[in-house]
């Protein structure tokens, strides 16, 4: 159950993915708007306005229509064949779903306690998603959606036909059987998530009177539950689904920030939903830290080697808010120290918090500058120079404390031990060059029921990125012993047959990723950043081997 769970998380991070583009154009697009700070250049009518309107408009695409984009990437990670095909399916299916609401409100919905002649939004519990006024069921209900298209994928796609009937097979049957499926789905939905819309609006309410000790519990919660992988299903429904603010604190806080950026009164005052959106603050203060004490403690002789491999790390963090290989560093070498780190964490999220520094601060620099810093400074400069100052008193919080604890309890952290590998296994570094010869697959087989396949690079001066590939394959077994695989950020989420075939964490991070973390038969191997283009080179490894 957890492997699915995980599976699951990872594959419901991917529309996030496309936020950065979309949170950075905002934010430009907000500030050269606002006529308050950009003066009469910015008023409506002007070329000025008129072209920043247009980028506006395409920005706002991913916030608008984020249920869609939900029910069409489930399927990239959860189909197991076809997955195109099972995006395309699910898509059409939601849609059939949100017409069958419609109609259904339209014709009976006082029946089902809803008032259907509302305008969408607001307490109506309506929205429209697609052109189409239906039930505001948000991201969850694209995902429930889309879940039972794919186990009709899955189930019915390669379902045999008579002959006569083969213009049915393949996808057209799975719209068929979902055309129908559908019909009891939409009766249960109208039935259901009304009562559901009720009991998050209670919800609503706890969490938003909850204050500074509520934002330390939630931001503590989503740093433990990063070694696990569940930390999306957290934050999730609280970022882009309509639990605390109809559509999600991001899309919410997108909408308002004209607003915003025009209101003079305190962050905190004005938009007290987005004060949960805190997890950032370890990311570009507390990794920082971290990676000062990793310098600090490393042996005289390594302290070149440790530097050269924390700063790219703590930079990934601080600018795109991915801490997994600084995080990851210390986490299976001395977990007790990733449990201060959260705690700190939490700390610091309280503080800023009781200082009233509130918005989108759940990513790295660049997201928090797109939508806080670069269209809200001119009315709330004062509270970003206190969240500075916070920021660089909490650098130094880390950094004596990370240095005490390493140093009292001798934790073997990057460059503690006198091992010439003591740096590289736990840092990122340039990938290995392969033989410039071409190499046959090579099979191993060991006693018993156990092989192990260990592969070789097909193709002379293939680029760093299949090499990579090729050698975690090496690592995890083999083609033969993935069961299925997915990636969300910084991750590609492997299930596997038999995991006493999957290589020590040590080998993976030799060559180049940074590290593993393990549940039973389910992998995650850290790759960072360049998780996409390892991932697709992953997966046409394994075709190349069906």
């Amino acid at each position: 159950m957890m492997e699915k769970i995980r599976k699951f998380g990872g594959a419901m991070f991917t529309p996030v993915m496309l936020f950065a583009v979309s949170a950075l154009l905002i934010g430009f697009g907000t500030l050269f708007t606002t006529e308050a700070i950009m003066g009469p250049v910015a008023s409506e009518g002007t070329i000025w306005f008129g072209i920043w309107d247009m980028i506006l408009s395409g920005a706002w695409v991913v916030f608008n229509q984020l249920p869609l984009l939900f029910a069409i990437a489930l399927p990239i990670g959860l189909a197991k064949k076809q997955n195109a095909r099972a995006s395309m399916e699910a898509f059409v299916i939601y849609l059939v779903f949100l017409n069958y609401v419609s109609t259904i409100l339209k014709h009976w919905g006082p029946t089902f306690g809803v008032d259907f002649s509302q305008e969408v939004g607001g307490a109506s519990g309506l929205a429209m998603i697609a052109n189409i006024k239906t039930l505001d069921m948000g991201m969850m209900g694209a995902l429930v959606i889309s879940g039972i298209a794919i186990w009709i994928h899955n189930r019915y796609f390669d379902k045999r036909l008579p002959e006569a009937l083969g213009v049915f097979k393949g996808s057209a049957f799975v719209l068929g059987v979902g055309f129908i499926m559908m019909i009891p789905v939409a009766f249960l939905a109208v039935l259901i998530w009304p009562k559901i819309q009720h009991g998050m609006a209670s919800f609503r309410s706890v969490i938003l009177n909850s204050g500074t000790w509520g934002v330390g519990i939630f931001v503590l919660l989503e740093r433990l539950l990063i070694p696990f992988g569940l930390h999306h299903l957290l934050y999730a429904p609280m970022f882009y689904d309509s639990l605390v603010v109809p559509g999600g604190i991001y899309a919410y806080w997108a909408q308002n920030l004209p607003q915003i950026a025009a209101a003079t009164g305190s962050l905190k005052e004005i938009a007290p939903y987005a004060q949960l959106t805190a997890t950032g603050w370890s990311k570009i203060f507390g990794c920082v830290g971290v990676a000062l004490a990793f310098y600090k403690t490393a042996l005289p002789e390594n302290k070149k080697k440790i530097a050269g491999l924390m700063i790219p790390v703590a930079l990934t963090a601080v600018l795109s808010g991915v801490t997994e290989p600084i995080e990851f560093t210390f986490l299976f070498i001395a977990p007790q120290l990733f449990v201060v780190h959260a705690v700190l964490a939490s700390i610091l999220s309280m503080i800023m918090n009781a200082f009233g520094v509130v918005g989108i601060f759940s990513g790295g620099v660049i997201e928090m500058a797109s939508l806080n810093w670069i269209p809200l400074a001119a009315n709330h400069w004062k509270t970003y120079v206190i969240m500075l100052v916070i920021g660089l008193v909490a650098i130094v919080v880390w950094y004596f404390v990370f240095t005490f604890l390493i140093e009292k309890f001798d934790f073997k952290t990057p460059g503690r031990t006198a091992d010439k590998d003591s740096a590289k296994l736990y840092s990122k570094k340039e990938y290995r060059e392969r033989n410039k010869k071409e190499t046959e697959t090579t099979s191993i087989e060991a006693s018993g029921d156990k092989t192990v396949v260990k592969e070789k690079n097909k193709k002379a001066g293939a680029d760093k990125f299949k090499t990579m590939a090729d050698e975690i394959l090496i690592g995890l077994g083999g083609p033969d012993n993935i069961k299925d695989f997915t990636n969300c950020v910084t991750r590609l989420r492997v299930n596997v047959k038999d995991s006493s075939l999957v290589e020590s964490d040590d080998y993976f991070k030799e060559i180049g990723t940074y590290g593993t973390a393990k549940n039973g038969n389910s992998v995650h191997v850290i790759v960072g950043m360049d998780i996409q283009y390892v991932a697709d080179a992953f997966g046409e490894i394994l075709e190349e081997n069906e």
